[in-house]
């Protein structure tokens, strides 16, 4: 977006030039939607500055259109060392709780990854039950290239699962809202009630449940 300073490999740079070229950034997508999973992606850049030019068109997935995310997954797909996509379900996040939820969507996505990261670059969060040294960064998909990165494909992957799951479900159009608290989302809650992918312990659904203390 015009005026925002993109994403660089500021963060990455040291732990490269130290060596460790297996740097992973971490982010998430569908924290505050009211259905369906939460995703977390997981993204190994090569240890390049190359990489810039490479995917200078990427950065946080809030700062996109959808035609630019899906353009860019793809670069980043194609240009990564390692990339992985993980999901919490809406019952594992009504059991848990969404931010341990989606600290379970990261740790899925990082056990898929290969080669294993040497150092975690996370956007606000830290996963103290993973033993892989790692740095938590407020906003860090605006300032790390590797945490954009992750943003977009955690975004792309989860919006192509909600299209999905907007035929199973009809009538709740979450194909177009993905699941968050738009009107339409609200108007089609008021007509036909949670469905199996609403979670069931976010307060406007509890509400009509009829569960709100």
């Amino acid at each position: 977006m015009r005026g925002k300073t993109p994403p660089h490999i500021g963060l990455e740079t040291p732990f490269w030039q130290a060596g460790l070229p297996y740097v992973a950034g971490l982010d998430e997508a569908g924290r505050g939607a009211w259905a369906g999973p939460v995703a977390a992606a997981a993204v190994i850049l090569p240890a390049d500055p190359e990489v810039l030019t490479q995917l200078k068109g990427v950065r946080d997935s809030k700062q996109m259109t959808a035609r630019q995310r899906t353009l860019w997954a793809a670069e980043v797909k194609a240009c990564a060392a390692a990339w992985a996509v993980g999901f919490a379900a809406p019952e594992e996040i009504d059991a848990r709780g969404i931010v341990p939820a989606t600290r379970l969507a990261m740790a899925r996505a990082l056990d898929q990854l290969d080669p294993a990261p040497q150092h975690l670059l996370i956007d606000a969060l830290l996963l103290r039950e993973i033993d892989i040294p790692q740095t938590s960064i407020v906003r860090g998909d605006s300032t790390s290239l590797s945490i954009a990165a992750a943003s977009v494909l955690a975004k792309t992957a989860r919006d192509a699962l909600m299209v999905a799951m907007d035929e199973e479900y009809a009538g709740y159009a979450f194909a177009r809202h993905k699941g968050y608290g738009t009107r339409q989302h609200q108007a089609a809650l008021a007509q036909l009630g949670p469905c199996e992918s609403h979670r069931k312990t976010f307060a406007p659904i509890r509400r009509l449940l009829g569960e709100e203390e």
